[in-house]
């Protein structure tokens, strides 16, 4: 099912933000990403088990799975690939990757994704905010935009900067190249985290086609909005395009003015007056 928020599958943030800027944004990040180094992320949501069971085949080669059945051979190769090879020759491969003790270097993904065929659904990764576990990314604590972040995307990080945040913990924007397509699967289990995370998903060229998934029903619900707020806890995924689209997610904690305003617009109607 799609839990939602306040008895919504997800909510338009569009009439609540100035989005005016929006097709300048896009035209500064085409531009910065064609000038960063830029990473691969979300190729290891099946064996990190956050896949709906009727979905899981569309992982294609999940890399959690490549680096539990590594020869001896090979995990010398991954390790010598890291950005520290001689600290990881002695390191468990599987304390790389998404939520590990080990980012995955450049180096080890492409040779994960040319040797053995792992699917990295977002190829266009970049870090304006960088934020290593999943758990922290609302707290603001010892974060800060980067250098090259405010170097090559000002108008963006002026803009994220407006936000009505009262913290930025994350920002990052998420590409996924053509004909590629984003792996449904959900971030948190509904029943440790009854209360929603606050973030904010823009899409400046209006063109991610992002879903919910239920899976009860084995149904999608496209959420067709430049600026939106979900239940990351739902199923989601990006549906394939023939062309490069991204979006900007900024994670943290909403002013309470603003939670204020979208309580408003958006009453929940299992709870009666509030």
């Amino acid at each position: 099912m799609i839990h939602g928020i306040w008895g919504q599958p997800y909510l338009d943030l569009e009439p609540l933000l100035d989005l005016s800027e929006l097709d300048a944004i896009h035209d500064e990040v085409c531009l910065g990403l064609a000038q960063v180094p830029t990473a691969y992320t979300g190729g290891s949501h099946r064996s990190m088990g956050i896949m709906p069971p009727s979905r899981e085949d569309e992982a294609l080669t999940d890399y959690g799975s490549v680096l539990s059945g590594l020869s001896a051979e090979d995990r010398a190769v991954f390790a010598s690939l890291a950005d520290d090879p001689v600290a990881a020759r002695d390191e468990d491969t599987l304390d790389f990757g998404e939520e590990r003790p080990r980012t995955l270097s450049r180096r080890q993904q492409l040779w994960l994704e040319y040797r053995h065929g792992v699917y990295f659904p977002w190829k266009v990764y970049y870090e304006m905010i960088p934020n290593h576990y999943w758990d922290e990314k609302s707290s603001a604590e010892g974060k800060a935009f980067t250098r090259e972040a405010r170097t090559f995307f000002p108008k963006t990080v002026a803009f994220v900067k407006r936000l009505p945040f009262t913290q930025i913990g994350r920002c990052n924007i998420m590409g996924l190249r053509a004909h590629d397509h984003g792996t449904v699967h959900l971030d948190g289990d509904p029943k440790l985290k009854p209360e929603v995370d606050h973030f904010i998903t823009f899409c400046p060229a209006g063109n991610k086609r992002l879903f919910l998934w239920d899976e009860e029903r084995k149904e999608k619900l496209h959420i067709d909005r430049r600026a939106y707020w979900f239940n990351d806890s739902d199923h989601h995924g990006v549906e394939s395009a023939p062309f490069f689209r991204y979006s900007i997610r900024v994670d943290g904690v909403f002013e309470p003015d603003f939670l204020r305003a979208l309580r408003e617009r958006h009453p929940d109607p299992t709870r009666g007056a509030e």
